[in-house]
């Protein structure tokens, strides 16, 4: 059965990003510490990518998100989705317009500008017509910015959430949680490297 996982990076002190997060800066000041986990060569580091790469069928993220990914200093050949990991599902972009030109042509990109559950929903499509295609279950990674995982957790759009908790404190930036309706969260593993520690609850 395809579920809706929330995946994200996120800094002791509760941030996504450092300070002055941009086009140019994605991670904004710092922030590139969030993610030293997905290019470090601790095995159960590399084991938590290939897993998470290997189960997404789909994958929703923000317009902003987009724009740094697709900018001219985003993703390429070595740091793409999944970081090296074999996996191109098809990626759902939320935003208000679609943009004039993609750079990232040889990706399977999707525009919804009718809101975060339209979108979610359309990537529900993406990926269980890729798991009927592959014969195996296939998920729905949200894999941000912030504020799409916080809105998606908020509004009960998430079955599970996935924290990569890095060892960092920030002290700005864009936070994950900005307020919302309470959720309570089952704690299913805990899995500590030398880079972060990966937490996965179910969300009720």
């Amino acid at each position: 059965m395809t579920r809706i996982i929330a995946d994200i990076s996120v800094s002791l002190d509760g941030f996504v990003t450092g300070p002055d997060p941009g086009p140019d800066n994605g991670l904004g000041n710092g922030g590139e510490a969030l993610h030293t986990w997905a290019f470090s060569d601790d095995p159960d580091d590399r084991r938590v990518l290939r897993e998470a790469t290997a189960r997404s069928g789909a994958v929703v993220l923000g317009r902003r998100l987009f724009d740094v990914v697709d900018g001219p200093d985003g993703w390429n050949d070595e740091t793409g989705y999944g970081a090296g990991e074999v996996g191109k599902p098809a990626f759902v972009v939320v935003t208000s317009s679609p943009p004039e030109s993609v750079r990232l042509t040889g990706l399977d990109w999707t525009f919804v500008t009718t809101g975060l559950p339209d979108a979610v929903v359309a990537a529900r499509r993406r990926a269980e017509t890729a798991s009927s295609d592959s014969g195996k279950d296939l998920d729905v990674v949200l894999m941000g910015g912030g504020a799409t995982v916080g809105s998606a957790v908020a509004a009960g759009l998430a079955d599970a959430l996935t924290l990569h908790l890095a060892p960092v404190v920030l002290g700005a930036g864009t936070p994950l949680f900005t307020g919302g309706e309470p959720r309570t969260l089952v704690q299913r593993s805990v899995t500590p490297t030398s880079t972060a520690t990966h937490l996965t609850y179910d969300v009720l």
